[in-house]
């Protein structure tokens, strides 16, 4: 009796090359996760000016063309780490907004502002990274800096409405430069630390950093 026609035929496609149990793209992901983190050491340590691409390679073990393979400069690097910090901080922030909503404002604030704060200060690296590094590297690190504080600005309106989302120009530009007197004061209290002077502890960050708010919540409720 002949075979059947119908017959599925073997599947020849190539099994993917799997190496430390790893396939290609996974090692791919791999080897842009060690770039990351080398690069955040060493912008943490010796500035985005002192680094250089080469040096983020040695310390991640990762071969010059495995790095433009992923960024194609130093500056493609640097933006893709400081967004990769800010939506670290951005899900803590919503976090604790949303396990706080219905909570009186000065609650929900507190807990914000720790969320906030805990999410770079857990690993000093990250406060250097996005506070000590980002000004003034070139126009498209900037714009994203705008970005992520135009981000701050109506979110933090937002929590000042409850959770509704604000169109108020005003209250939004209040809001942005609220939140650029929060970075100064983080950046300050980073500063110190950098100089090796006596560093506030976390807990007394965010006490200053609340009585910031409390200070413009007063204000805003003074001229309703």
């Amino acid at each position: 009796m002949s075979r059947s026609n119908s017959a599925a035929a073997p599947d020849r496609t190539p099994a993917r090359r799997r190496i430390r149990g790893l396939d290609a793209d996974e090692r791919s992901a791999q080897r842009r996760r060690q770039l990351l983190t080398a690069a955040t050491e060493l912008f943490a340590r010796q500035s985005y000016s002192g680094t250089s691409i080469e040096q983020i390679c040695q310390a991640a073990f990762v071969g010059t063309k495995g790095f433009y393979d992923h960024f194609e400069s130093k500056e493609a690097c640097y933006t893709a780490l400081l967004d990769q910090i800010t939506r670290g901080i951005q899900q803590s922030v919503l976090l604790a907004a949303t396990e706080t909503a219905g909570r009186p404002w000065p609650e929900r604030r507190h807990a914000v502002l720790a969320a906030f704060v805990n999410a770079i200060a857990d690993d000093p690296r990250l406060a250097k990274v996005t506070f000590g590094e980002a000004g003034g590297i070139s126009p498209a690190v900037e714009a994203q800096r705008r970005s992520n504080r135009r981000w701050s600005a109506a979110f933090l309106a937002q929590q000042w409405r409850g959770g509704e989302i604000s169109d108020d120009a005003r209250e939004l530009a209040l809001a942005l430069a609220t939140i650029g007197g929060l970075f100064e004061l983080i950046a300050d209290w980073l500063h110190h630390h950098d100089d090796g002077g006596a560093m506030d502890s976390v807990d007394r960050l965010v006490g200053n950093l609340n009585h910031f708010m409390a200070v413009i919540d007063a204000g805003r409720t003074a001229i309703r």
